[in-house]
Formats: C-alpha cells, structure tokens, sequence
C-alpha cells in the first residue's frame, strides 16, 4: 500500500523497512542488502518501492482427509516477487516452520539468483506449513493436489514455475505435473514445474545440480586465490540434497570433509568423514545422521566454528549471526542454503577477511538446470547428462567471474557484486516494461 507525497513522489505508508522489523526474519536480512545495492546504484524512490516487496502473495487453506479418517487444514502460500525478467521461478517448501515471510525472503532471493546468473526468471517461492515426515505418501499426495488445485491459476509454463525445495522432491512435482495437466483439459504440460522425475520429462543432472553449483564455484574461489583444493579441508552443516552432494564432490576434489550435519546433530572426524558411507546411512535411516558411528558427535553450532579452511552452510536461514560470527575460523565460506547468514554478521566475516560466496549465486546450479529442464520441456528435445553438466558448469563460472570482477572493480564484497549486479538487471528490466 502506497501514497504519493506533496511533491508527487510515491512513499509507502507503512516502509518495507519497517514491514522486515516488525520480527528478526530472513526478509529483513534480504531487504537491508537490496537497500545497500540500491543505493549505489542510484535507483528512485518508485524502483525500490516496486522491488522491496512481493507483487504477489497467495495463501490458501487446504483441507485435506488424512489417513484416519479426520481432515486437517494446511496453510500454503504462493509468493511472486517479480517477473521483470521472466515468469516466476522457485521451489515449494514443505516445513514445519514455513510461514509467509520466510517464503517473501525466497521468493525475493530467487529474483537475486536468476538475474546474476543471467537465465530469463523472475522470482517466487511456495511453502506450505506441514511436517512431510510424519505424513503418508496418500496423505502428501492429497496434499500437493489439493495445492495444486488451489495455485492453478497462479502456475504456468509462462507464468511460475515450481520447483522442488526442502522437504519436496520428483514425486511431489510429479503430481503437481498430472493434476495441472487434469485441470487443463488434460493437456499434458511438463514444462509447469521442474525438477520431474525423467520419466515425465525432467532433466539428467538435475538432481545434483545445486550441489555440484556450489563445488564448482569454491573450486572457482580457490583458483582465484590461488589455492589448491588437496589436502584442504571442509565442514557442511546440513546434509539434504544439496550438503551431501556438495560433501560428495568436494572430497572428490581432494577436499577433506571433516564435519557434517543435520537436525539431529553433527559428526566429526579429523580423518575425514566417509561421505559415501554417512549418505548410505542417512538413506537407511529415514533421511537422518543420528545413530551416524563416522565420526565424533558434535552439535551444529559447534561444527560453525571448526578451525576448517571452508565452511558451507547448507541448512537453514540464519545460521550465521553477529554472536557467532566473530568464532568462525574458516577463510572461505560457500552459502549453499539460501540467506544462512543474517545481514548484521556480514560486517564481522569481512572484517575477518573471511570471503564469502553468497547464497544467490553459491547454490545457483539448481535454478540454472531448472532453466535448462525448462527449455527442453518447450523444445521437445533433451541432452544428456554431460551436455546439461558442461553447460551448467559454463554458466555458473561465467557468473562467478561476473561477480568477482565487479567486486574487484569496486572494491566490495563478493555479496556486495553479487547484489549489484543482480539488482542492476532486474531494474533494467523493469524501466524497459514501462513505468507503473
């Protein structure tokens, strides 16, 4: 909601900065970067009113039959942040602790991420308030139809894509694909979400995408700085899709992961751990670490502040804040999970001399192959697997480049680039499709 002033120029009546202080939130952490990108370069009062907000937010209430026979209403959201760029692009989260200014925070991060690494999306982000795990298959099936049934005029090949996130995988698209299909005359249309299971048109390498993203561009840092990954060693708080495969490849690389996590806690082992052997276990063992005999029990806040040479946080927002900051020892940090370090500790990590690889361009590869899905879904022509890899290794090192010149040039962090860039693009963008 807005007004114009006495001089003609459009003021919120209630700010966006005042909107993200109402409660410590990612949001918060995401709108005081945007301000300080916008503010060295330049833009008006009307740009930053535009983009400091959603230009969209869907919420609905799905009831849905459980199991034993009661119906529980879940609480879902749809978020758009902008299309300036392209349709809408992000996953759906299924979490416990998903709420609408978590899914504001990523649907906006998501904007940031498609722009620095140049791929025609805007940004959005879904989520929906459950515990997956606790949930039958019957169950979250009824759930993301009902979902899809709700957003079916939100989704569309040209309008937002969905995607996988925490908590969802193929299946879950999967059904999202055959229900928007049922709902559309039973058109079949892959190209609505991304991240499908081959068999309905997915893409090969999907699946590690984001995690070889966030490998290839430490392996970008490191050259850059001159340092050579053997004989290096990691630590990875979070061990989902992206933090395994990332811990994957990096020991792949002749990095030693000595440390990693879930919520059930963390294990060390000075050795290194056995990723292949903590990845069989978590598959056995109902996605989780606990019980994990590879190592040391440690907690997730101790493995912060291994004296490791890099650390990748690929758990949740707001891992990294001004208290522990100042205890991280790690020269080197890759943000695999989107918005892990909250603005106020960006200050501390530089002053550190700590480098850090933001979340919008770190774990960029999942969008990037999402893009890639995207187009083949719309040709009807599909590559293999080292055709998608060699192309996304492409892009994502041409926009780690991107980054790492303009923050050499201007003498900022690469996050302070990052955003620079990212928010120059969209705003091109914006005054392009005219003025509101």
């Amino acid at each position: 909601m807005s007004r114009k002033n006495k001089d003609g120029m459009i003021e919120p009546v209630v700010s966006a900065e005042a909107l993200a202080a109402q409660s410590a939130d990612p949001y918060a952490s995401m709108l005081s970067r945007f301000h300080a990108a916008s503010d060295r370069l330049g833009l008006s009062p009307d740009e930053r009113e535009v983009l400091s907000r959603p230009s969209e937010i869907h919420i609905a209430y799905l009831p849905v039959a459980m199991d034993d026979g009661s119906v529980r209403v879940f609480e879902a959201y749809r978020v758009i942040h902008s299309r300036a760029l392209g349709p809408g692009k992000g996953g759906i989260r299924y979490a416990a602790e998903v709420n609408m200014r978590e899914v504001m925070a990523l649907a906006a991060w998501m904007t940031w991420k498609c722009a620095v690494v140049n791929i025609p999306y805007g940004g959005a982000k879904g989520g929906i308030t459950c515990e997956p795990k606790k949930m039958s298959v019957g169950e979250l099936e009824r759930l993301t139809r009902a979902y899809t049934r709700a957003m079916s005029d939100v989704f569309g090949p040209d309008k937002d894509i969905p995607a996988p996130d925490m908590g969802t995988s193929a299946r879950e698209m999967a059904w999202i694909v055959d229900e928007y299909s049922r709902l559309h005359r039973g058109n079949y249309i892959p190209a609505v979400v991304t991240g499908k299971p081959l068999e309905l048109g997915g893409s090969k390498g999907r699946v590690e995408a984001t995690g070889r993203g966030v490998t290839t561009v430490i392996l970008q840092a490191l050259q850059r700085m001159d340092r050579r990954p053997e004989g290096l060693t990691a630590a990875v708080q979070g061990f989902g899709n992206v933090g395994s495969i990332t811990a994957k490849y990096l020991s792949q690389n002749g990095i030693r992961v000595v440390a990693i996590s879930d919520k059930t806690g963390g294990f060390y082992n000075e050795n290194g751990i056995l990723i292949h052997q903590a990845i069989q276990y978590r598959d056995a063992h109902s996605g989780f670490l606990e019980g994990f005999k590879g190592g040391d029990r440690i907690s997730n806040e101790e493995l912060l502040t291994l004296g490791v040479d890099i650390l990748v946080p690929a758990a949740l927002e707001d891992q990294i804040t001004p208290q522990n900051a100042p205890h991280i020892k790690a020269w080197l940090i890759a943000e695999g999970a989107n918005g892990p370090t909250m603005a106020e500790a960006d200050p501390i990590l530089q002053d550190k001399g700590i480098t850090v690889i933001p979340d919008i361009l770190a774990n960029a590869g999942g969008v990037i192959v999402s893009y890639y899905e995207w187009v083949q879904n719309r040709r009807g022509h599909y590559y293999t697997e080292t055709e998608v890899q060699d192309r996304a290794d492409h892009t994502i090192k041409q926009a780690f480049d991107d980054v790492f010149t303009r923050a050499a040039a201007q003498k900022v962090s690469l996050r302070e680039a990052a955003y620079l860039i990212a928010v120059e693009r969209t705003v091109r963008a914006l005054r392009m499709h005219g003025r509101y």
